[in-house]
């Protein structure tokens, strides 16, 4: 009886040692290897991706897109404005999500025909030139990025909301737009708040 109750003392001393031994390497110090790396490696992408205005406050992250509108929803003109996001109260990251509805959801068409005409009516163009991601969320709600299409068609109202040159706005464009990665993932696109931001700094 003894020697069996010391064989099962051993056996859960041995097992404790092992469980904090394994804590302290992957738990503790696996942690602060990868995290030392990231941030001597990688310290933009480790921390968020944070972009800063001029002044050098943080704005927001290249990783998340945000709504450039007044108090009461209705979108500015002198900014370029995202693509519309399901993401609870829109591009919220606690709520990362796409609608879930299917192509011939009656509630979806709707919102879809409705936001081409105010799209449409807002940029002074027709609705046959709104592209799609103008009128439909992305599927995690989150999407930083607009189309290069979509961002054409904003650049003559975004250059007389602030009186600008529209070939000075069309030139920020292109700057801003990025190709598709390694060349050949993915599509072109346009970091919205990175756009706007050197359209503020351009005033300045």
């Amino acid at each position: 009886m003894n020697t069996q109750a010391r064989g099962v003392g051993r056996t859960i001393w041995v097992a404790t040692r092992a469980m904090a031994l394994l804590t302290l390497v992957l738990g503790v110090g696996y942690t602060l290897v990868i995290t030392g790396i990231g941030q001597v490696a990688l310290p933009a992408q480790a921390n968020g991706s944070i972009i800063t205005n001029q002044d050098g406050d943080p704005v927001g992250s290249s990783l998340i897109g945000q709504s450039f509108t007044d108090a009461d929803g209705n979108p500015l003109p002198e900014y370029f404005q995202s693509r519309p996001s399901a993401a609870g109260d829109g591009y919220d990251g606690g709520a990362s999500s796409g609608s879930n509805y299917g192509p011939e959801n009656e509630d979806l068409i709707a919102a879809i025909t409705e936001r081409k005409a105010q799209v449409a009516e807002f940029n002074g163009v027709t609705e046959a030139e709104v592209p799609v991601d103008a009128v439909t969320a992305s599927s995690s709600g989150l999407d930083p990025h607009i189309s290069p299409a979509y961002a054409q068609i904003q650049i003559d109202r975004v250059a007389d909301a602030r009186g600008i040159p529209v070939e000075q706005v069309r030139e920020l464009v292109a700057a801003h737009t990025q190709g598709p990665d390694a060349g050949y993932l993915g599509e072109s696109r346009v970091n919205v708040l990175e756009l706007n931001l050197a359209l503020d700094e351009l005033e300045d």
